[in-house]
């Protein structure tokens, strides 16, 4: 399937997501699709302690669709500007943007007009003034270069039909010295054709992963230094039994295949100081 059809079927999904959730039918999960909505748990449950919950809107939990808690793991300082790619409901953003504090800076990324205007409501309740959404592709960011301190990102880049162009853009946009701390699912080992062909998948958080050896090799040929890929969660038999099933494909003759295979992981990486220094020559 094409870049652009990748893309098509990811905008319509995620759009038909927040709908739901101002509809107030509650979280969608990954992909959106009804038939997903009891496997997505494993993935999308309980990434965020009370205390955080108790800091954004209800609207932006539910909208949430994430793999991990990037906000947790970034170690955020007062005054830093940070990008969040894919941003969906605003809910990594708005928790960014009190981390920061009124002298930072919290971007989100989004190309979908309903999750957009669902994080500009989110951002309206939550009374925030440091938080700013972007419509635009992770592709293609929208911001000058050597502009942010830290990249966030919640089980988005994977849905990219483009990852070496991601990171390159997230390279760009990183001030020397910036650091990339991002979410997200990465395989491990080798994966069925049939789970890595199935589109519904690829939306829901699984099907476009990037190997752990592949996400490093993309990491460096970007310029990045300092990887690192930490598991956060790792799936069993029974997690992805729930998802294949929820597809029509054949479980038993597919789920072994997987055990332990998908993890939710948190990838650091740095821009090393100096690497980019001049305007424009990361383009």
């Amino acid at each position: 399937m094409s870049t652009s059809s990748v893309k098509e079927v990811v905008k319509e999904k995620y759009g038909q997501a927040a709908l739901r959730v101002k509809a107030g039918a509650g979280n969608s999960c990954c992909g959106g699709s009804a038939a997903l909505e009891a496997s997505c748990d494993p993935i999308t449950s309980n990434l965020y302690n009370t205390a955080q919950e108790g800091e954004v809107p209800d609207t932006a939990m539910k909208a949430s669709l994430g793999c991990g808690n990037p906000t947790a793991l970034a170690e955020l300082k007062p005054g830093e500007t940070v990008l969040d790619l894919g941003s969906g409901g605003g809910i990594d953003v708005l928790l960014s943007a009190r981390r920061v504090g009124p002298a930072g800076k919290a971007y989100g990324l989004d190309m979908t007009e309903e999750m957009l205007a669902l994080a500009e409501e989110n951002k309206a309740k939550s009374g925030l003034t440091n938080a700013e959404f972007l419509k635009g592709e992770i592709e293609n960011i929208p911001l000058p270069d050597n502009s942010v301190d830290v990249i966030i990102s919640n089980c988005v880049i994977n849905l990219s039909g483009d990852k070496d162009r991601v990171l390159k853009e997230a390279f760009r946009v990183l001030k020397p010295g910036g650091r990339f701390a991002v979410s997200d699912v990465v395989v491990r080992g080798g994966v069925p054709a049939g789970i890595r062909k199935n589109m519904e998948l690829w939306v829901g958080c699984v099907a476009g992963a990037l190997s752990d050896y592949e996400y490093v090799a993309k990491l460096t040929k970007a310029g990045f230094d300092d990887i690192e890929i930490e598991p956060t969660r790792v799936y069993s038999v029974e997690d992805a039994r729930t998802f294949l099933a929820a597809q029509g494909l054949n479980v038993d003759a597919l789920a072994q295949q997987v055990e332990g295979k998908f993890i939710s992981a948190f990838v650091r990486a740095t821009k090393t100081a100096g690497a980019c220094c001049a305007p424009g020559c990361c383009a």
